[in-house]
């Protein structure tokens, strides 16, 4: 995901210089006393729960699988909206399995026993058993390997696969279907930090609000268009009632309207009103064409590049989660 998480922080005012290409440390100019270090996703989990890293970029599978639930990792932004695949078993779907469409009729097939177990591939050697143990299944065994998993079934090295799902295509190209219930975890790209740094090392907090308020701005006007428009009305108030009884143009909290003044006749005055208005992509040509419908001219679109709140609603979270 390193092109993507590159992308989101470029959009975001946060571009990474990495001066040599060789180099695995690079900087973001924006943000001072900040290295920025290319590491393994596994590798990053790790460091953050030695110290040796204070905020990650990773898949929440990744955190899963080998965070293993320790406190000290906090996620800071739980959707990063980008990566996006899930965790999820997998068996052929030829043989014994062709009728087999869900995981209590896999663990319930009578060739599964102690002596002989069913088993189960996969690089998520935490996840895996810690899933199956919390189904209640019993005759399970699990092996490891990297890559290439879907090819285990029919080498006859294994029944089923445990593995990151996307598309399905991999999957249906080697004869295999994911089945009802086997889904273990949905996952896409996190920032999660270190408890012990965000509440210790001084700085880490600020320049995780600036990181966290940065993100939540540029993913909440993804998809968003302000909407201008020129309205001729009588007052502010009379605009208004026609714009708020149009079920597309309430805005995020509703129409900011604004006289435009001209002169006439040796005289200022406001005969029209300027509307804007936030609409989401789905419902621009239907905002659009409801301006026009009550009066609206001179329609202007533009998409948005920022929505700053108050307050980012995940950095409450954060600073309860951090007791603070």
């Amino acid at each position: 995901m390193a092109q993507d998480t590159l992308d989101l922080l470029k959009d975001c005012q946060l571009s990474v210089r990495q001066v040599n290409p060789r180099q695995y440390v690079a900087a973001i100019p924006q943000l001072a006393n900040l290295e920025v270090w290319y590491q393994r996703p596994k590798d990053i989990v790790h460091k953050l729960l030695t110290g040796d890293l204070d905020l990650g970029i990773v898949g929440l599978d990744i955190v899963n699988e080998y965070g293993q639930g320790n406190e000290d990792l906090i996620i800071v932004h739980d959707a990063l909206e980008y990566g996006d695949c899930r965790l999820s078993i997998a068996i052929p779907k030829y043989g014994i399995f062709e009728n087999i469409n869900s995981l209590s009729e896999l663990t319930q097939m009578p060739q599964w026993t102690n002596e002989k177990p069913l088993r189960v591939v996969t690089g998520f050697n935490y996840l895996g058993p810690k899933f199956m143990k919390e189904k209640g299944v019993k005759h399970v065994t699990f092996s490891t390997a990297d890559g290439a998993l879907e090819a285990a079934p029919s080498m006859r090295i294994a029944d089923a696969i445990l593995d990151l799902v996307s598309s399905g295509t991999t999957l249906r190209e080697n004869n295999l279907k994911e089945i009802e219930g086997g889904v273990v975890l949905e996952s896409q790209a996190v920032l999660i930090a270190s408890k012990k740094s965000l509440i210790q090392r001084k700085g880490v907090l600020d320049i995780t609000h600036e990181v966290l308020e940065r993100l939540e701005a540029h993913l909440r006007a993804a998809g968003q268009f302000t909407v201008v428009a020129n309205m001729r009305g009588t007052s502010e108030e009379e605009v208004a009632k026609r714009i708020v009884n149009q079920t597309s143009l309430t805005g995020l909290q509703g129409p900011t309207i604004s006289p435009v003044f001209c002169k006439r006749d040796g005289k200022v005055v406001a005969d029209y009103y300027a509307v804007v208005i936030c609409v989401p992509k789905k419902k621009l040509y239907k905002a659009v064409q409801q301006l026009r419908a009550i009066g609206g001219s001179g329609v202007l679109v533009s998409p948005l590049t920022y929505i700053f709140y108050e307050e980012p609603p995940r950095w409450r979270s954060l600073l309860t989660k951090l007791g603070l």
